[in-house]
């Protein structure tokens, strides 16, 4: 016997036929007018968004105010909400009709929790949606899969201190033992003598679960309870920013007044979060910021927003609002005697993309990310001209007992890369792979090796 609609279910049914209804009045036969998106007669939200408040902050509302732009709306405002950390995106259309995007930025957990309950259309999240999460929404579809999660931007972690402390450069395990509370005086690491004060982000946010898998869990341990929590990025910042023996992490945006310190993990060198290596995801905190949302999502404004954040004018928008875009270009790369032979001839006689191809865990099939990222190298190649004989393909892997065993699945992982690019055409001037050698992160952990499994494209 079917259940009763509960007053959630009336609601969204209602929104669902109200969509319906409008977007039929908006088609027309030359197709043109179909692109104007519907909006509900009862005034309700189009969208709504809830998760993270790295993205929720700034981000999500100047992608949706950038939409807004593309679909002829004006009088666009952004507003603070009835609650902290909450801000609706208002626009009128030519008629005189209010369009409304609602963002909640309570963490990137509650967005999981939005779409589970129905109270939200996207989760905005600045880590991966977690194995317990997508089983617990496995009724919405495949949360992992390409149509349902959306990188829409790159970002870093910055690990921040006072301006005036002269300290330049942490490995990740100090980093790790600071948080954890085990050294506790600045003098322990070469600094003025002063109690170390800790600050970081709460618990619901994707800011903390990225620090805490990339840098405490990497290193068996748990924040220090000393630590001072806030749900605010720039409330952390400014906050360390004003303490003389302060340390917080903080997404790249948030830095603000503060200074950054470069990171060192396993054998790499030292890297600040710097532009270019976050987009290679090269530097050991980056991280990727995520929209998730059904593989069959029906909302047409949800639709659109994915789109627009995809597209360079989104992109556009990601880097105004200072976090790493998608979008490829071309890279000089200074030559070291620490680099291989024949990378050392790359970096003097050709460009690194900036943008790595990597693979889904456990699987020699790329990302989703990667798969994306298909797209826009063949988008610059196109442009450039450089489709036949100027690209090469440089594959790396993790550690293997047996070195020659790693050089050879490197070149794999390039082979998988040049397979993709191929069928559109790309000629190739070298695909190789150098196995082991210069790692960007650990090889004693999952995440590490992971980040080593990489391919670079190369362009000359």
């Amino acid at each position: 016997m079917p259940r009763a609609l509960s007053i959630c279910d009336r609601k969204t049914l209602s929104r669902t036929l109200a969509f319906l209804a409008l977007g039929i009045a908006c088609l027309s036969l030359s197709g043109i007018a179909s692109a104007a998106l519907p909006i509900p007669a009862d005034n309700s939200s189009v969208l709504r968004i809830q998760g993270s408040n790295t993205i929720g902050a700034k981000l999500g509302p100047a992608l949706i105010e950038g939409l807004f732009e593309e679909q002829g709306l004006s009088a666009i405002r952004i507003e603070a909400g009835a609650v902290e950390n909450e801000q609706k995106v208002t626009g009128m259309t030519a008629d005189g009709r209010s369009v409304t995007v609602e963002v909640a930025a309570h963490g990137s957990g509650t967005g999981f929790v939005g779409l589970k309950n129905g109270s939200a259309d996207l989760a905005a999240s600045s880590r991966p949606i977690k194995d317990s999460e997508a089983g617990e929404l496995a009724h919405l579809g495949d949360l992992k899969s390409r149509e349902a999660e959306q990188v829409i931007a790159l970002d870093g972690l910055a690990i921040i201190l006072h301006p005036g402390n002269p300290l330049g450069v942490l490995r990740s395990e100090q980093v790790a033992q600071i948080f954890a509370g085990e050294i506790k005086d600045w003098s322990e690491l070469g600094g003025l003598p002063g109690t170390i004060n800790l600050y970081a982000r709460d618990g619901n946010s994707g800011t903390y679960d990225t620090f805490k898998e990339l840098v405490l869990n990497a290193h068996g341990k748990s924040l220090s309870e000393s630590a001072k929590r806030f749900e605010s990025s720039e409330q952390l910042s400014d906050s360390v920013s004003r303490d003389s023996q302060g340390i917080g992490f903080i997404g790249l945006p948030y830095i603000r007044q503060a200074k950054a310190l470069a990171i060192a993990v396993g054998e790499s060198q030292p890297m600040l979060p710097s532009v270019t290596l976050i987009a290679t995801e090269d530097y050991p905190l980056s991280r990727r910021l995520f929209l998730y949302n059904q593989p069959d999502m029906q909302n047409p404004w949800g639709q659109a927003l994915v789109r627009f954040a995809h597209s360079p004018r989104g992109q556009a928008i990601v880097d105004q609002s200072g976090f790493i875009a998608q979008t490829v270009q071309a890279v000089s790369v200074a030559a070291s005697p620490a680099m291989p032979a024949a990378y050392q001839t790359l970096a003097r006689e050709a460009q690194r993309l900036s943008v790595n191809f990597r693979f889904q865990e456990g699987s020699s099939s790329l990302d989703n990310k990667a798969l994306r990222d298909v797209e826009r190298v063949l988008l610059y190649l196109k442009k450039q001209d450089k489709m036949k004989q100027k690209v090469v393909l440089m594959g790396f892997g993790d550690s293997k007992a047996d070195p020659a065993r790693a050089k050879l699945l490197s070149k794999l992982r390039a082979m998988a890369v040049r397979r993709e690019l191929a069928r559109q055409g790309v000629i190739f001037r070298e695909v190789t792979g150098l196995g082991e050698e210069l790692p960007v992160a650990a090889n004693d952990a999952d995440e590490g090796r992971i980040k080593n499994r990489r391919v670079e494209v190369w362009v000359y």
